[in-house]
């Protein structure tokens, strides 16, 4: 078949068979049903960013009706007092796509004198709640007015100016209500996800203070129960300890006054005089030590290094000089760090001062931004290597319990995710050093 002799589509459906306007009518249904599809489309894709914030859902709700009525200019205004968390308030575009805000967004620009009055006096219209006669859409040949409602009430509009060719009719409308319904709800959207995000934030900041005012009732509670610790073993060291002390020096003096009459006892007098010495100063260290637990300086010290340094004056010989240095801000940690700590210190002063033959150790509590270090040195005639080997056979095979304090040192620090080592100390004896990380909101 010649193609110049065969029939087109329209012939062959009829189309133009009837009336003679009866085509045209069909394209031009068609054209619309096109743009209205092509609308729907944009504004589906403007109304799916509500999560990204009211500025860009307005810009891209705007920017939907001003391409497809092809408008000089589009107008999207909320009323004042309504949607307060949305902003921006207002959004003008021009024919190019333009955006004009007095506020609100960024990178708007100024409206100044490019604005047409028309589109100026129904801005103040809409911002100021003047919209009795605009409750209604107004549909015109080049002018269209859409009110935003939600729940019943009006709370901004729509409006847009076309050019000469481009003539506004019912499809437009019903896009334009669609449009403006949808926006409705997809700003309404915004503003409960504003909020919510300012009430999540404001539910954080209660959630630190009530953890500050938590960790500070522990510290508190800690305090309360240290300070009563204290009490109860200073009334167990002066009932008990102490009046034995007294006793045994009182029968050694008893003991070295019935020896001085009798003949050849002179060495056993010097070993008497010698215990009654130790009695005393035992009696001295007693009554020192019962003095701080009851008088411990400050009823509110109860920190870290508060209760290291009692242990280094407290608890130790008095031929071993302990020394505490503090270094780093000091934070509070948790409870059981810091109890792990403080045994750690104890176990290691423990050994300098039986098995070290130490004068002089050093106590250093480093806080860092990361972990507390603990570390314990002395002058003392250890050998790191024999007891790192020695800690290495009490992990493998604890037989008799000898040295079991080294590995409880380590077990303590690695429950808390920390490491244990022992090395060479600068000033000639044994460094134990402890790192335990802090937490992260310490």
């Amino acid at each position: 078949m010649n193609p110049a002799n065969a029939p087109d589509l329209a012939r062959l459906t009829g189309l133009r068979s009837g009336k003679g306007t009866f085509y045209p009518e069909f394209r031009l249904t068609a054209q619309r049903l096109d743009r209205v599809v092509a609308a729907l489309d944009t504004i589906s894709r403007a109304l799916v960013q509500t999560i990204e914030g009211p500025a860009n859902l307005v810009r891209a709700v705007a920017e939907a009706a001003r391409a497809n009525l092809d408008a000089d200019w589009v107008l999207l205004a909320l009323a004042d007092g309504a949607l307060p968390e949305a902003s921006p308030r207002h959004l003008i575009l021009d024919s190019a796509g333009t955006v004009y805000a007095f506020e609100g967004l960024s990178e708007a620009m100024d409206p100044g004198p490019h604005l047409p009055d028309a589109v100026l006096n129904r801005l103040n219209d809409i911002l100021r709640g003047q919209l009795a006669q605009f409750r209604l859409p107004v549909i015109e040949r080049r002018h269209a007015h859409v009110p935003i409602e939600l729940d019943g009430e009006v709370i901004g509009a729509f409006a847009a100016w076309t050019p000469e060719h481009r003539n506004l009719d019912g499809t437009d409308a019903m896009v334009l209500r669609i449009l403006a319904s949808q926006t409705a709800v997809a700003l309404q959207n915004s503003s409960l996800y504003s909020r919510s995000v300012t009430l999540l934030a404001q539910s954080e900041a209660r959630n630190a203070e009530l953890l500050a005012t938590q960790r500070e009732l522990g510290a508190a509670q800690r305090h309360q129960v240290l300070d009563s610790e204290r009490h109860r073993i200073a009334r167990e060291l002066h009932d008990s300890v102490a009046q034995t002390v007294l006793s045994a020096g009182m029968q050694i003096e008893v003991c070295r006054s019935e020896l001085r009459s009798r003949s050849e006892t002179g060495d056993l007098v010097e070993r008497l005089d010698l215990a009654k010495d130790l009695t005393r100063s035992a009696t001295e260290q007693l009554r020192s030590a019962i003095y701080a637990l009851n008088h411990p300086g400050d009823a509110h010290r109860s920190s870290l290094a508060e209760l290291l340094e009692q242990l280094a004056t407290v608890h130790m010989p008095e031929d071993l000089r302990v020394t505490l240095r503090v270094s780093g801000p000091v934070a509070e940690l948790p409870g059981d760090v810091e109890h792990a700590l403080l045994r750690i210190a104890g176990e290691a002063l423990f050994n300098t001062a039986m098995h070290g033959r130490a004068t002089r150790a050093i106590v250093r509590l480093t806080y860092g931004p990361q972990h507390v270090t603990l570390a314990i040195s002395d002058d003392g005639s250890g050998d790191p290597g024999k007891i790192r080997m020695m800690l290495r056979l009490t992990e493998a095979a604890d037989v008799d319990g000898h040295h079991r304090g080294l590995a409880n040192m380590r077990a303590r620090a690695a429950e808390h995710g920390g490491t244990f080592d022992v090395q060479r100390a600068r000033i000639g004896g044994v460094r134990v050093v402890v790192r335990i990380p802090r937490e992260a909101d310490q």
